[in-house]
């Protein structure tokens, strides 16, 4: 990882971020998820511009031994993290005796970190993350089907008096 950033690196980081975060929202918009293909790809960008300028800003020289201020760039990035955490979790709504949206909200929160991947350089292992994330999305989509679950039901039955039978 080169110490400092050129914009062809930089171009570089945001194409594969958005062409990773596109392959996975178009997996959600294509099963009918609220997430889709342009939250996805906003929440990979966000995060990805963070650690971007976290990158730009963290300075290699220039502290002075007595110098009591210091950058905690990696704040930034942390506080995305977080902060996707809290958008998913109102992705998920409670349902009687289950949940929907946990994967919608877990893939909000994977895509910050593919988005912090890729804006950190870590360009193998961004590709890696999307390959297996989609392998997950996709695939293991499928295998869902043939896995026997236990089903629950209620049936409420309100009878008037005097109603015909």
């Amino acid at each position: 990882m080169p110490l400092e950033l050129h914009w062809q690196q930089i171009a570089l980081r945001l194409a594969l971020a958005c062409v990773a975060s596109l392959a996975i929202g178009y997996n959600r918009d294509e099963h009918g998820r609220p997430a889709g293909m342009r939250t996805i790809m906003l929440v990979t960008l966000t995060a990805t511009l963070a650690m971007l300028q976290v990158n730009l800003l963290l300075s290699l020289s220039g502290k002075g031994p007595g110098s009591f201020i210091q950058l905690d760039a990696m704040r930034l990035p942390l506080g995305v993290l977080s902060g996707i955490g809290f958008i998913g979790a109102g992705a998920i709504i409670k349902r009687d005796n289950g949940a929907t949206g946990v994967t919608t909200a877990a893939t909000l929160w994977f895509s910050t970190m593919l988005g912090l991947l890729y804006g950190g350089g870590q360009i193998w292992l961004g590709i890696t993350a999307t390959v297996l994330a989609l392998f997950i999305l996709k695939v293991l989509k499928q295998v869902e089907k043939y896995v026997p679950r236990a089903r629950r039901g209620a049936l409420t039955l309100n009878l008037e008096e005097g109603a015909p039978d």
